[in-house]
This record gives structure tokens, sequence and C-alpha cells, in this order.
């Protein structure tokens, strides 16, 4: 081969494609274009991370661990320590056989260590410390029977001690006061103490106390059930209370809160019925500033003074402290900026109205005034006959016609409603019953009225009546029949029809009621959540003791409200104000298989707030929209009311009155939002028969029973029950037949329905004053049941 020749490559090489680097250019490709220059930022940057050691990374970790052990001791040394709150345990029996029992535990408690010092202050509470843990606690026993006091007390405490009949367990108000305290929330779970156990052989001791756990397992995991017999146990006890796991209750850490161990009230002037109450108490959660309102439960919202510091009962003994608390001395008093008690809007009615036109504006009305040829009576001017079709078409949205067609469509809902002249006559038949019950009185073995102590006949013939109704709900749901005395477009004028529930626009400020006038709305609500959690502020410390000044509060409040277990919490900024509160709930199993239904009377516990309200029931669902519930039914539902803004997360628990006062847990729950535009729709189906079937063609009868009101419905969508859609074509006759057209082929056996929605507001029914029911010894006995009682003797039975 000559040296001047070199290979070239032939038509049949072959040629790889070049790397694809995907969507970044590749490092060459970076080099090639920057030709050596370095960015600014790489010159001045930070320094390079130098690479550590293996023992160097060693030490660091050791290091943060010890650092993290060292903050975790030093939260649980402060927990009942100098300078903080003292551990507060509330003491509650679950059973009416421990009532005396749990005060014989509370003195074995207090007298189980000679070197503790002990002072009983004015509610009844005994603080006590106990040099050698370190520790301070206080010994609270509210009016167990009350569940309103048990509850405020548990919002506040540290430890919650149980108290457990060795026989019986707990009985039927103990188990609710259970699962309400549970559904509440706890800091710490509650400790189970077994009662007097001199009755039963001491080597059957230990089987209880496992019998016990068991039983209380589908309420909660019990470790252990512990038992106060001796010095030793209730040392034990002590010990096992500072000592538990502390878990985080937001609701109650944001919020300063306060369990007054010291009320006074006295009256700012002779005569005027109003004063200025004294509260005095540990600050816990947060720190309490004089420029916010307060909230105490079963009294209301409040303005502050001033705080003071007070001296403590009881104090550590060399504890810095608790030292400097000794002088009164002002701690913050209010200012100019001190929050209103601004809890509603008042609404201007004059705001949305126009003013009178002027001439050139009548004039071009009318001018571009188009005439429209009516039928009208004879003798009707021209301005009467413009307002004719307006009334027609009128919606009535007025208070008065609200009212008279909710009674109407109260009477027309579920298939098995009663008429109004049947609804008479049963009334008359009713009272008459209950006129010759009076007369004859049964007599029990024991010469009493066996009638007058349980029966409560008219309250038994509500709750049958709702149970038919609630039935019949249940197997033809929303559907009602159309009545045939009124014409169904004036019956229904305030429902639509939706192409699709899901999908199709429902705008949230439509014709909304006058009471959204008078309640609060946030532009995003979320936000403002955020920003009012977020800031500080001064005033009392966690731990001091001190007493707050509460203005404005009147004579009778303070002469039939309990002051023994009186809390006080602080409200955030614009928790006084009214808006519409949702709350997600489940109901309790404890309730049982009474239908409640939507707009009755419930007891609210939100949050720090208890109240009284009527709501409305709605599903737990996604979307803009969400479906009306006639009736409480099993799985999440959602409560819609007007009350207090509240900001979650918050515990929510609902009860329900009975005639005698009794209040029973009814459902459990979280606070949702404080939204006004959660649109709820209210579903109504009117059902018709298919008279006459051809393929996709059938008469339908039965659901109008005039001409006007078929023309009326007849853009609305109809729907079978096995899926069909279609419409209505034609009327046929005066007397409510008329002509359909489906997408598919009909049955003679389906059902042809048309569903109407309208939106429900709740109604303006908040209470805040609720009365506390204490019952008697004779309904104790009566109504209380051994839930846990005879699973446990039975077992005993067994061993």
């Amino acid at each position: 081969m000559s040296g001047g020749v070199a290979h070239r490559p032939g038509a049949y090489k072959q040629s790889n494609k070049g790397h694809n680097t995907g969507r970044h250019k590749s490092k060459g490709a970076v080099e090639k274009e920057n030709r050596g220059r370095v960015g600014a930022k790489v010159i001045g940057g930070k320094k390079a991370v130098k690479a550590l050691g293996r023992t160097v990374r060693r030490h660091k970790a050791v290091q943060l661990r010890r650092q993290a052990r060292e903050e975790v001791q030093a939260r649980k040394r402060q927990v009942g320590g100098a300078g903080h709150p003292p551990l507060l345990v509330c003491v509650v029996p679950l059973a009416t056989s421990q009532v005396d029992t749990a005060k014989q535990m509370v003195e074995k408690v207090t007298t189980c260590m000679p070197d503790m010092e002990l002072v009983k202050v004015e509610n009844g509470a005994v603080q006590m410390t106990v040099p050698r843990f370190k520790q301070r606690f206080t010994m609270v026993q509210p009016d167990w029977t009350s569940m309103h006091a048990v509850l405020d007390t548990a919002k506040v405490c540290d430890s919650l001690v149980l108290l457990l009949c060795p026989h019986t367990g707990m009985d039927g108000l103990g188990e609710q006061l259970l699962s309400a305290v549970l559904a509440q929330g706890l800091s710490t779970d509650p400790i189970f103490v077994v009662g007097n156990l001199d009755e039963i052989p001491p080597k059957k001791h230990i089987e209880v106390k496992k019998l016990l756990a068991k039983s209380l397992e589908r309420k909660l995991p019990v470790e252990k059930v512990w038992s106060v017999e001796g010095e030793l146990e209730a040392v034990n006890l002590v010990r096992a209370i500072s000592c538990q796991k502390r878990r985080e209750q937001k609701h109650r850490d944001r919020r300063a809160n306060m369990l007054g161990e010291k009320v006074e009230w006295k009256e700012a002037e002779v005569g005027s019925g109003m004063g200025t109450l004294a509260v005095t108490g540990y600050v816990r959660g947060s720190a309490l500033c004089a420029n916010r309102l307060v909230h105490v439960p079963g009294w209301g919202d409040f303005q502050v003074d001033r705080i003071e510091t007070a001296a403590e009962p009881v104090m550590m003994q060399g504890g810095r402290g608790d030292q400097e608390m000794v002088e009164t001395r002002v701690v913050d008093r209010a200012n100019q900026d001190r929050q209103e008690l601004d809890m509603e809007n008042i609404p201007d009615n004059m705001e949305g109205e126009q003013t009178w036109p002027t001439e050139e504006e009548l004039l071009a009305a009318e001018q571009n005034r188009v005439g429209v040829v009516r039928k009208v009576p004879k003798g009707t001017s021209e301005y009467q006959a413009a307002w004719i079709q307006e009334e027609d078409e009128e919606s009535g949205d007025d208070d008065a016609s609200d009212g008279e067609e909710e009674s109407d469509q109260d009477m027309g809902e579920g298939a098995g409603d009663i008429p109004e002249d049947e609804e008479d006559e049963s009334e008359d038949e009713q009272a008459n019953e209950d006129d010759f019950d009076t007369q004859s009185v049964a007599m029990t073995e024991d010469g009493g009225d066996y009638d007058a102590k349980h029966v409560h006949f008219a309250a038994e013939m509500e709750e049958m009546e709702s149970l038919k109704v609630a039935r019949m709900d249940s197997m033809f749901p929303d559907e009602i029949d159309t009545p045939m005395d009124v014409p169904a477009r004036i019956r229904f004028q305030k429902y639509r029809g939706l192409k699709s529930f899901r999908t199709s626009i429902w705008d949230p400020k439509e014709n909304l009621p006058l009471d959204y006038a008078r309640i609060f709305q946030f532009e995003n609500f979320d936000r403002t959540r955020r920003r009012v959690l977020s800031e500080e502020v001064g005033g009392a410390e966690v731990g001091w003791y001190v007493t707050v000044y509460l203005v404005g509060v009147g004579r009778h409040l303070a002469s039939t409200q309990s002051t023994t277990s009186l809390v006080l919490t602080s409200l955030l900024p614009h928790e006084h104000r009214m808006s519409v509160l949702n709350m997600a709930v489940r109901r309790s199993p404890l309730s049982g298989d009474i239908p409640i239904k939507s707009k009755a009377r419930l007891v609210f516990q939100c949050g720090w707030r208890r109240f009284a309200a009527c709501p409305i029931f709605s599903q737990h669902t996604n979307g803009n929209k969400h479906k009306y519930e006639r009736f409480f039914r099993d799985g999440n539902i959602v409560m819609t009311t007007f009350a207090p803004i509240s900001f979650p997360p918050a515990p929510v628990l609902v009860f329900q009155e009975h005639p005698s006062g009794r209040q029973s847990l009814l459902a459990t729950g979280s606070l949702l939002s404080a939204d006004p535009n959660r649109v709820v729709v209210k579903r109504t189906v009117l059902s018709g028969h298919a008279f006459k079937v051809h393929k996709r063609m059938c008469t339908i009868r039965f659901m109008f029973f005039n001409r006007e009101d078929i023309e009326w419905f007849s853009p609305v969508e109809l729907r079978t029950r096995n899926g069909r859609r279609g419409h209505i074509k034609d009327g046929l006759g005066t007397h409510g037949h008329m002509k359909c057209i489906f997408d598919g082929q009909v049955t003679q056996q389906d059902t042809v329905m048309m569903h109407l929605f309208k939106r429900m507001f709740p109604k303006w029914t908040y209470d805040p004053f609720v009365a506390s029911y204490t019952p008697s010894k004779d309904s104790l006995e009566d109504s209380l049941g051994d839930s846990l009682g005879d699973s446990i003797e039975e077992d005993m039975e067994d061993c």
C-alpha cells in the first residue's frame, strides 16, 4: 500500500446515534459552552463542608442524644415543680357505691407520707407538696352526678383517677361519664382504681383486677388496675401519677385556662345588679392577657379589668419561682386595646336599597319597555297588571312564608305522615286517653303509682310517631306524596331541578336569610386561623398564682351558678363573634336507636363552650354541595348551626335532652370549620307510576294532578329506579297524566321520579345558658344500669 492512500468508509458502514442527554445538556456540552468560565457564586460561595471522621461523628451523635434526654427530663421536672402549676388530679367515681370510697382514697393519698404539707382551699380541693418527688399536687373531686362539672374539671386537669366498683365495675352514669371524658380528650391516660376489696377474698384480688381490666378493653387499653389498701400502694399511686406520659392537647394548650380555687363576687354599685367576679387560681396552658376576653362555661363571656398576683397556699421549699409571687402586685391591666363584646353584626336594613329614579330614567325605561300581552281580570289597571305575573313568579323569601312553607313541608314529609284532620283527631283522642289514665291509677306492690313514676305518655307517643316516620324515610328516602289540595308549583316553589348534584353550580350567596346579616365571615378562614394562633401575648405567665377580675357579671349568675368547679379560659381573637359552625360527629353506641330529627334541640359542647341549638344535618362528603339529612343516621354526619366562632381543632360532644331534664350522650366528634358558605341542599323526590308503556314512551300518572303543574315542571329531568333518564314531553288531559320519553326501554314495574332541590339554612336558636341536671337518688337507682356488672359477676361465678 502506498503511503498517500487512506482508508475511506464504504456505503454500508454502521453509524451509531449520539447519546441522548434528555432535557438537559451533557457535561461535555456545558464545558464546551462555558470554555473555562466560572460563575460568580462559585467564587464567593460557601466553604466546602469538611468530612468528619468516624470518631467525631460518633461523639456528635452521643451529644445530640444526651441533649435530647436532658430536655425531656427538664420537661418532666417542670410538671408540678417550682415555678410551675401543681399537678391537678381529678378523682371521679364511676359507680354510686364508690362515692364514699373516693373520699377515703383521697384521704389515704394525702396522708401516705409523713413529710407532706396539706392545705384545703375554698372549693374543696386539697393542695399538697411532696418533698420526696419535688412536686406539688392538687386533688379535686367534682360532683360526679353533674356531667357538666366533671367535663369542665377534666378539661383543665393533668391526671384523671377513676374509681371502679369491685363487684359491678361501673354503672350506666359512669359509662356515660367515661365515654364523654374520653371523647373530650385527655393529656394522659386515665388511671383506674378499684374500690374497697374487703368483701372479696385476698386470693381473688388479682383476678378481680384482671377481670376489670378486661371489661374495659372495649373502651380503651388498660395496662393495670390499681388498688389503694395501704400506705405503700398510695405512695406508688402518687409516683405513677407524677411519672405519667403526657400528650399535647392543642385546644387547651393554646388558650390560657384556670381552675377557680377561690371565687368572690362584689357588687359594683348598690342596686345595679352587676358586679365584679374575682377568680383566683394557677394559670395553665399559655399566658393570660387582660386585653383578651375570657369565657366561663355556664356563665358567658366577660371582659377582664386587671390581673393581680396572690399568695400561694402551698409553696415548694427552696423554689425561687414561688417566692416571687408572695407580694401582691398588678400583673396586667386592660387598656384601650381590650376586645369588645360585639357578638353579633348589626344589619343595615337600608343596605341594597335603591334611590328613587329620576324623570329621565323613568322616561327612558318607558321608551325601552316591551309590551307583553297577558290575560288579566276585568277592571285591572296597567300598574296592577304589571304585578300579577311577578306575584306568580315570586319565590316568597319572607320569614312568614318561609315558616308556613316549612310547616307544610313537615306535614307532607315522608310516606307515613298524618294529614291535618287526622292529626287533630289523634290529638283529641290522645288528650282523652291522658285524662282516662290520670283517673285510673295502677298501684304496684310497694303501694306506689307506677305510671306516675315511670311512664311519660305524651313523650312515648311522640317517640312512637318519630319511629314510624324514620322507618318510612329509611324505606323510601326523600320521597313525599304530591299534595292534592295545593298546586305543586306553589307547594314546591322554592325548589329547583339540577342536571347533576355534583357538578351543577349553586351560588352560596344566593337568597340568604336575614340571620346571615347578623354573623361574621372571614375572607380566608385558614389564613386568619394561622395568624391568630401565631400571635404572642404577655400578661400572667404559666404557673403564676393570680386573681383575675371579671367585670359585668350579673347577680343572678353569682347566686344560681355553682363555684366549686368553676373553670375560666381565655378566648382567641374573634372567638366571641357569631358565625355558622360545622361539626363532624358520629353517633355514640350509648345513644340507643331513638331517631333524632333534624332541627331538634340538642346540647353541644364545642371546645370550651356549652350551648343549646337546633342544628340541621348533612352528609360529610367532598364537593361544593352536601345533601341534607332529615334524621341522624349512622356514620359521619355534619351538624350545622349558628354559634360563636371557634378555631379547630376542638372536640365536640352532643347531648340529648329528655323530658325529665336528664342529658344523655348522643354523639362525639370534632369541629370541622366556621364556614357560612357551606351549601346544604335538601332533596325531595316526587314519584309517579307508569300507566301505559310503549318502548321508550310511557304515560305517567299520580306525580301531578293538574296540567299547569306539568307545564311548570317540564324542564326538570326525570329518572327511574332502574337508572333510565328522560323528560316530560307533553301533558294529557287535565288530571295530571303526562307523556314522557326516556333514553331506553321502561318496564311497567318501574317507578318514575323527579328530584327537586332546595337549600337549607339553620335557624337562629342559639342558647348559651344550659341547665345542669343533677339526678335524684330514686332516678339514679331506676335509670342506671350495670353495663359491666353482669359480665364481671358471671366471670366471678365461673371462677
